[in-house]
């Protein structure tokens, strides 16, 4: 079974970027929809962006429409997330989940592999 792996964390003011990367470890993300969900303290999981087998098509929250660019290399069997224009609520930890679904797909039950997570911190 792949693992998921998060990479790209970090602590960041208000208006910073970063970019988050997810790899498998042991398997490929080829001919899965890739997405990313964030849970804050305290909350439940939600989801942030997913997209196509090949790319060719995203799916953003409305929180992350604008600011967030989702994106798969998978040749180099990695996803990214883009965050740009960073908000003290984008606080969260970011799991990277893989699932035999549709690009549109944006409950976690949808997902069958996820990754540990990496914990994103903005502060004002």
């Amino acid at each position: 079974q792949a693992q998921l792996v998060e990479s790209g964390g970090g602590s960041v003011q208000t208006g910073d970027s970063l970019r988050l990367s997810c790899t498998t470890s042991g398997g490929t993300i080829n001919g899965y929809v890739m997405a990313w969900f964030r849970q804050a303290p305290g909350k439940g999981r939600e989801f942030v962006s997913a997209i196509s087998r090949s790319g060719g098509n995203t799916n953003y929250a409305d929180s992350a429409k604008g600011r967030f660019t989702v994106s798969r290399d998978n040749a180099k069997n990695t996803v990214y997330l883009q965050m740009n224009s960073l908000k003290p609520e984008d606080t969260a930890n970011y799991y990277c989940a893989a699932g035999a679904t549709l690009w549109t797909s944006t409950s976690e039950t949808s997902y069958n592999y996820w990754g540990q997570g990496t914990q994103v911190t903005v502060s004002s």
